[in-house]
């Protein structure tokens, strides 16, 4: 059984997932209507990948006889400056991820409520691997650069980078 406090941050965390989710499909299709497919089936993959992520600690809170709270979600921007910023923007919306992600843990743990906390352990790793992608990417993306051959490098390297997940 959740607690009062412990449902809000499982409840939170669905409504952050949602918000992300819609983030990475504005990015999306943004990037598509610039022709950047590479980028854009990046983007549309992790937009299914927040979804998942959503739908994980849904599922999480029925299962335990909590409910579930869907909250109003704030409409993400259509337009972007270029495809480094949006990688940037990206990873710092990741980092906020894992903040709220390690207080829940902490929380859980503190309240010594080990199921969930064990739970969460998939979402720390993941969140682990997503800021580690993000930074990688910033960090090529920086060191060929952000001219036309290099936003064409990085639709590549992000087209082979969504086909390999």
């Amino acid at each position: 059984m959740l607690t009062k406090e412990q449902l809000e941050r499982l409840n939170d965390q669905v409504n952050t997932e949602a918000s992300v989710s819609r983030l990475y499909l504005a990015v999306s299709c943004w990037a598509a209507s610039k022709g950047l497919d590479g980028v854009a089936r990046f983007f549309k993959g992790h937009h299914e990948e927040e979804e998942e992520h959503m739908h994980k600690i849904e599922n999480y809170i029925i299962s335990t006889g909590g409910k579930v709270s869907i909250r109003a979600i704030e409409a993400p921007p259509s337009d972007f400056k270029d495809v480094l910023s949006v990688l940037k923007m990206a990873l710092k919306k990741e980092i906020e991820v894992s903040s709220n992600i390690n207080k829940m843990v902490h929380l859980f743990l503190e309240e010594k409520n080990y199921s969930t906390f064990n739970f969460l352990q998939w979402f720390v790793a993941e969140q682990h691997q997503e800021e580690h992608l993000f930074r990688s990417l910033i960090d090529k993306a920086e060191l060929i650069g952000t001219d036309e051959k290099g936003v064409f490098w990085l639709d590549k390297e992000l087209k082979n980078v969504s086909q390999a997940k």
